[in-house]
């Protein structure tokens, strides 16, 4: 078959699957059948009016309450749509979050709420509570998910009595007053010095590692300003070093102290970068499922956690299959991070620190937080000495244009031997071969993830993976199930799952099958025309339609509270 004729910018899916708009969405409402559709249309469009007609406890006010049909085909209101044409010069891209979101918390459930000690236990005759006990016996000792917020811990930030004597000898280093959060940005990435000097770590993010750990200066000596920089040799080294053949080591003239970590392997290693609202624990799971080796959490916010926010915290929570897990770190002040670095390093199970300085998103940008830090080198360097931008695309990008690949080359040959991780663009395991051949010393994968999480799978394997409708579906089913098991079964447990879902859907969607294309691999800034998939469920998978999403929700989580609406956390900025 001749290739299909596509626009420029448009996945080059084969013919006989292309359809029109108007094709797809009737193939939809009439479930896969040919015919016969439109008494199920009208039957769906009298089941909204009557939705609309009857009252509801769990009806948002007028003014806040974005209904479906005001949506647009992607997800954004009709009134972002128009705002857009009222600039035709400009042809202004939907870009950044979706302000003013509807609110999807049911309310209901507060009504017929429950006693805690009943909804809590498993209750048999005589009201005692029922043990599973081979199942206890089989978790006996061990804990599923770590790194949780102790009340006394909690108590402890929040009436400011938990000690911070490492940072606060680092910060009358810098002449900074440690209570002192300074003005500037935001940051998010790696404390690397600052874990140096707080914590006395060697550096170990995905981006590379910095210097070696500083000398802490001894107990009523004042620590010197330039404490980040490679300490000198003493006299007593000096005199200990020995000319030798062949290769050399220092482990006879500079000792380990006690508190310092064994260096983190992770050269060559599949890192799942850390994904704001969609990189939860449960996605995580699945990630690491199909081979993902390095995990990490979602951006979590310096000066939340030191306030002890117990939904900021939650983002640094581990499931027992992280084996190599961090946390990223969203500050742009030394004080903060240092703070923040000892903090984690006293109180949960971490492999490394992600500090967050690509993050285009205006509302840590205009903090001057992540990209923002990588115009602000002095306060970067307080951060994390030797680095100041190793990023492949820039904010103007967003991710309209392919990520700079041969920039990033250029930064890991100067960053040698300095581990440096590359990402952005990658989803086959062609991607992933060209990035490897740059010279990083592994990739970082983040939109691919969440379009076919089967990558990593893929990479592994050097191989397409055809995967099938049923076995996508699969993956949400456990998805839905992780995240019952990590929020809970309750009404409100089950609504937050189906948040994340739907905030998921919207980038799995963008997945064409492999047996659709016209020639391999996929790119990820094509945008997939429409087309019908070899089954009804394929199809309604490639759906950009929310109302779609929604109805995939409904097959694993039940259907939905009355006048029930989504919209994506983020707009659609991924195409050219």
């Amino acid at each position: 078959m001749a290739a299909a004729a596509v626009a420029s910018g448009v996945a080059p899916v084969r013919a006989r699957f292309l359809t029109s708009k108007e094709q797809f969405h009737a193939y939809l409402r009439a479930r896969g059948e040919p015919s016969g559709g439109c008494e199920e249309e009208e039957e769906e469009e009298e089941k909204v009016k009557e939705e609309e007609e009857v009252g509801s406890c769990q009806s948002e006010p007028p003014a806040k309450r974005v209904k479906s049909e005001d949506l647009g085909q992607d997800g954004e209101s009709r009134e972002d749509a128009g705002a857009a044409e009222k600039e035709p010069a400009e042809r202004k891209r939907a870009r950044g979050q979706n302000k003013s979101r509807p609110c999807m918390k049911p309310k209901h459930y507060e009504q017929s709420r429950l006693c805690p000690s009943v909804t809590q236990a498993h209750l048999g005759d005589g009201y005692q509570n029922i043990v599973n006990t081979d199942l206890a016996k089989q978790w006996e000792g061990k804990s599923l998910v770590r790194n949780n917020l102790s009340k006394e811990l909690q108590h402890q930030l929040r009436k400011r009595k938990f000690s911070f004597r490492k940072a606060d000898e680092y910060l009358r280093g810098l002449g900074k007053p440690h209570g002192d959060g300074g003005k500037g940005g935001k940051a998010t990435e790696r404390s690397t010095e600052e874990q140096e000097v707080s914590n006395c770590t060697t550096a170990q993010e995905g981006l590379g590692d910095g210097p070696e750990c500083p000398a802490l200066p001894e107990q009523g000596e004042d620590p010197k300003p330039d404490a980040l920089q490679s300490r000198s040799p003493t006299a007593g080294e000096e005199a200990s070093s020995v000319k030798t053949v062949g290769p050399l080591t220092d482990e006879d003239v500079i000792k380990l102290r006690s508190c310092e970590k064994k260096k983190l392997e992770i050269q060559g290693k599949l890192y799942l970068a850390p994904l704001t609202t969609c990189g939860n624990l449960p996605f995580r799971r699945i990630c690491k499922r199909f081979g993902a080796d390095v995990t990490c959490g979602e951006m979590a916010v310096c000066t939340n956690l030191l306030q002890g926010q117990s939904s900021e915290w939650a983002l640094l929570k581990r499931h027992h299959t992280e084996d190599i897990f961090g946390v990223q770190l969203e500050g742009a002040f030394p004080d903060t991070m240092t703070k923040c670095a000892e903090l984690l390093n006293q109180t949960i199970e971490v492999d490394f620190v992600d500090i967050n300085v690509g993050c285009p998103i205006d509302l840590v940008y205009k903090k001057g937080g992540g990209c923002a830090l990588m115009t602000r080198s002095n306060k970067f360097e307080q951060i994390v000495r030797g680095m100041n931008s190793l990023h492949g695309r820039s904010r103007e990008q967003r991710y309209t244009r392919g990520a700079d690949w041969d920039y990033i080359a250029e930064c890991a040959k100067i960053a040698s031997p300095m581990p440096l991780f590359g990402n952005g663009d990658i989803l086959s395991y062609e991607d992933a071969d060209r990035a490897m051949k740059m010279g990083v010393s592994g990739i970082m994968i983040a939109r691919g993830a969440l379009i076919k999480p089967w990558l990593f799978t893929e990479i592994k394997e050097q191989r397409h993976w055809d995967i099938s409708s049923s076995e996508r579906f699969d993956i949400l089913k456990d998805f839905t199930n992780y995240g019952l098991e990590h929020w809970g079964s309750d009404t409100q447990g089950v609504e937050k799952t189906r948040k994340f879902l739907l905030e998921w859907l919207s980038f799995l969607c963008r997945y064409i099958p492999v047996g659709l294309l016209e020639h391999l691999p996929q790119k990820i800034n094509e945008r997939p025309p429409y087309y019908v998939g070899r089954d009804y469920l394929e199809t309604l998978m490639a759906s950009q339609n929310v109302d779609d999403w929604i109805r995939i929700s409904e097959l694993l989580l039940g259907a939905v509270p009355t006048n029930f609406t989504f919209l994506p956390k983020h707009k659609a900025n991924s195409y050219r």
